[in-house]
């Protein structure tokens, strides 16, 4: 990648991630002299460790459902003008191999380098200027145009578009940049926590739930009226899985989650029903033809029901499936931005404008991605919201 070449561009654009690289793509596209700053060494560190490494691109189910925000009709615009449909046309055009796994998630079938490759080669035809290992150092506004002092010199532009995401995976440099700017030049921002993060437990729960580290199974999981349906894993930490993780963003510090562990079947009248003919066998061998049989035995013991399953009142069968479907437990705290995928909250979106991604009150200005208040669910749409904003400040900057 090149060192800055010349003192003026038309556009700036800090973070050579998924939002950052779509819209210099974009606005190189259309004849603007373009510079992509990072201060990584390679581009789009989050899209290469995503998805096990296999990069979970788009949701095909995208809507403006799928997101949190103080404002959540905010993200419409973006992301009906550039559609699931639209990047997969991309990837297809590259002859990148992808499949659904399950609820519209899109993954390669082969690494993910694809797809920083795939972005890479549209920015080159595109002849956008990326530095990297580049940081920048401050931000100046001069009239109608900002200054950047960078650690490879001065930079002086017309537009500017922060997309630097927020402070999730420091180890790969995650800052809270995006908000300092946002800060500087008068911008609000809602109050941020880590997001798609797994529970931690305290002391006592954490000795009880620690033989069943490594056990996944399906589950509901409950809070604050919100309730997701996929697997669950049980870690030495605590609780984590796509269930917990899709909880998390609902979920405040001192809330109890609910969950549901066998959520297809009626567990009670299920139990009741074969009361008499599994009569002679342990509870915990019934509860196995439900569960994994670690758990099985967990959730047994928890309910201190008699050793043989045909001496079972309707009481007892009652704690039984209670423990198993009802599960009410309050997580101490997250594992935090260490391991959490995404960041909640961010730049105001009051503050900008949702077609075009600028700031209201600064002329030029862009903040898009994951620095923004908009916050997907996991699978795929926090990918497809980076490309959508970038999109979008990519026809105007």
């Amino acid at each position: 990648m090149s060192k800055i070449s010349q003192a003026e561009y038309d556009v700036a654009i800090i973070g050579a991630g998924a939002a950052g690289m779509m819209a210099a793509i974009e606005a190189g596209r259309r004849g603007r002299s373009v510079l992509l700053i990072d201060h990584a060494d390679t581009p789009g560190e989050k899209i290469r460790i995503s998805g096990g490494g296999r990069c979970n691109f788009t949701n095909t189910r995208t809507t403006h459902a799928n997101f949190i925000s103080q404002n959540p009709h905010f993200c419409k615009s973006a992301l009906t003008r550039y559609t699931p449909t639209d990047f997969i046309k991309w990837v297809n055009a590259k002859n990148i191999a992808w499949h659904e796994k399950t609820l519209g998630q899109l993954f390669c079938d082969g690494p993910s380098i694809q797809i920083i490759n795939m972005l890479t080669e549209h920015c080159e035809h595109a002849n956008v200027e990326t530095c990297l290992s580049t940081s920048v150092e401050r931000v100046e506004k001069t009239d109608d145009r900002f200054r950047l002092l960078t650690s490879e010199g001065p930079v002086v532009t017309s537009s500017l578009v922060i997309a630097t995401g927020g402070k999730s995976i420091p180890k790969m440099g995650a800052t809270d940049f995006a908000y300092r700017i946002a800060d500087q030049f008068g911008l609000n921002i809602v109050t941020t926590r880590p997001a798609l993060v797994p529970f931690t437990f305290g002391t006592e729960l954490l000795e009880q739930t620690k033989p069943l580290s490594g056990i996944s199974a399906d589950a509901e999981i409950r809070c604050n009226g919100t309730s997701f349906r996929e697997a669950l894993l049980f870690t030495h930490r605590g609780i984590s899985g796509p269930s917990i993780l899709q909880i998390s963003s609902y979920w405040r510090e001192g809330d109890e989650i609910e969950i549901n562990l066998t959520p297809d079947i009626n567990l009670y009248e299920d139990l009741k029903a074969g009361r008499q003919k599994n009569g002679k066998l342990a509870p915990h061998t019934v509860m196995a033809t439900h569960l994994p049989k670690r758990l099985a035995e967990w959730v047994t013991k928890r309910a201190h029901v008699p050793e043989k399953f045909g001496d079972l009142s309707d009481k007892h069968l009652k704690a039984l499936a209670g423990g198993a479907q009802q599960w009410r437990v309050k997580p101490v705290g997250s594992e935090g931005y260490r391991t959490a995928e995404v960041t909640l909250g961010g730049i105001d979106t009051n503050d900008l404008s949702s077609k075009t991604m600028e700031a209201k009150s600064v002329s030029g200005l862009y903040f898009i991605g994951e620095a923004v208040d908009v916050t997907g669910w996991l699978g795929g749409y926090n990918f497809q919201w980076a490309w959508s904003s970038g999109w979008a400040a990519g026809q105007v900057i």
